[in-house]
């Protein structure tokens, strides 16, 4: 009878987690969906970009003649193996998936998939990256304005601490 027993509670475990599952798979589906259109893939596109620069300013700075730029070029494609390791899309995909299924409801996704789909949804793409950018630019500007005084504010604190100069006790703000 045990046998039985466990048998049943198999098939009802089964039978109750199946829609369980459909719906996940689903809802993982709608985020996929939803990052492909996004071009999230696409997201550490800069880091790369970054890496390859600093390869190519440590081969300028090493003065290398143009003859060794296959060794810079080797060690630039080392360099994007490794990356593709930490931080290729595959890597990543899955822990976007689940971000994104945990942030919005399959319905959401649905919603986030079709307004990206029209007219204004695509344009919203296409500037997002450029909106960014200029963005934190004219941040970052109007931060450095802050910097002297909040400078000067940690050294104010420390010398009223009794901490002597910043320089002493930590470094400064940059």
């Amino acid at each position: 009878m045990t046998l039985f027993r466990t048998l049943c509670a198999a098939a009802l475990f089964a039978a109750v987690s199946a829609p369980a599952m459909a719906d996940t798979a689903s809802h993982n589906a709608q985020a996929e969906k939803f990052l492909k259109l996004a071009h999230a893939d696409k997201l550490t596109t800069p880091v790369y970009s970054q890496v390859q620069q600093m390869f190519a300013q440590r081969f300028a700075e090493a003065k290398a003649p143009e003859s060794k730029k296959a060794t810079l070029e080797s060690y630039q494609a080392k360099a994007n193996a490794a990356l593709d390791k930490a931080v290729g899309w595959n890597k990543i995909k899955p822990d976007m998936v689940a971000l994104y299924t945990s942030n919005f409801t399959e319905k959401e996704l649905k919603d986030l998939i079709d307004f990206y789909q029209s007219p204004l949804g695509k344009k919203v793409l296409e500037k997002m990256p450029t909106l960014t950018a200029q963005s934190a630019q004219l941040t970052q500007a109007k931060l450095e304005s802050a910097v002297p005084e909040v400078n000067k504010l940690l050294q104010d604190m420390s010398s009223e601490l009794g901490a002597g100069s910043p320089a002493k006790s930590g470094s400064p703000a940059k």
